[in-house]
């Protein structure tokens, strides 16, 4: 049981994770480097640096970070479960229980595709690693949004008959022969009690289930019962959600999208979690 649990390794979940081991809290972090920053030619408005590079920015932030006794996964999450007085954290197979939970995946506009929530678990995964023992055999089709959908299509395709990838991206895709690729843009899906199609613009794709693979996935779906504001999570002054134990931080809780408000937020996030945990003693 961990104290604090972070989902999101950009500025803000950094912050928060230095300022949780300041309180004294266990911390355990999900997440990868954040693409946003990285790809950041140069970052004037800094505080300290007149102009840093993106790489160089995320650099220090790992260094602090790798001075800190703090607990590392690169999995994905699926799916916080709130339970009476802590959360279980679903992340690919494993599980994972923390006290409190700070929301820091930053903000994705990205649309569903059209019936994804509504046939979530019912045909639809997001979890390849999970869900592929459930169509042994079968056929499958993957829906992918980064170069993580492509090992997963490998590996999907040692465990069914036949795949069909949906690529969302641009790369060289070296499958083997019972992987399809279909270049199209994905629609809707459609069934009955589970999904059995996937519409696209100029085809469509029947199978036994489907995955949509991303970087980020619906925040009520990821938390069910969160209170959102479209892309947003609602939050006060304290980075409390509606949900007690459960705060937010940086671009996931609307504009601006600045490191310098995600950094600031992700403090208090962390020290609105630590008193939360000390209260519950």
């Amino acid at each position: 049981m961990y104290d604090v649990a972070i989902i999101g390794k950009g500025p803000a979940g950094i912050s928060a994770a230095i300022n949780a081991i300041a309180r004294n809290k266990s911390v355990l972090m999900f997440g990868r480097d954040s693409k946003k920053v990285m790809l950041s030619p140069s970052i004037h408005n800094y505080p300290g640096f007149v102009e840093i590079k993106g790489p160089e920015l995320i650099t220090k932030l790992n260094d602090h970070l790798s001075s800190l006794n703090i607990t590392f996964s690169s999995k994905m999450v699926n799916m916080v479960y709130t339970m009476d007085k802590y959360f279980a954290i679903q992340a690919e197979t494993d599980m994972f229980e923390a006290k409190t939970v700070i929301l820091a995946v930053g903000v994705d506009f990205k649309k569903s595709i059209d019936g994804e929530d509504k046939f979530l678990g019912s045909g639809v995964s997001y979890c390849a690693t999970c869900d592929a023992p459930l169509y042994k055999g079968k056929t499958v089709a993957v829906v992918g949004y980064n170069k993580e959908s492509i090992e997963e299509t490998r590996f999907l395709s040692e465990v069914c008959n036949k795949v069909y990838f949906v690529p969302a991206i641009n790369d060289d895709f070296n499958f083997n022969n019972n992987v399809e690729i279909v270049k199209d843009m994905p629609l809707r899906f459609e069934g009955d009690l589970s999904a059995k199609k996937l519409i696209l613009k100029n085809n469509e794709i029947s199978a036994d289930g489907f995955f949509v693979i991303k970087d980020s996935y619906p925040l009520k779906t990821l938390i069910p019962g969160l209170d959102v504001d479209g892309a947003h999570v609602k939050v006060n002054r304290n980075m409390e959600t509606n949900i007690k134990g459960l705060f937010a931080a940086g671009d996931v809780t609307g504009k601006p999208y600045q490191i310098a408000k995600a950094l600031g937020e992700g403090q208090v996030a962390a020290l609105s979690a630590a008193d939360y945990i000390d209260n519950l003693k």
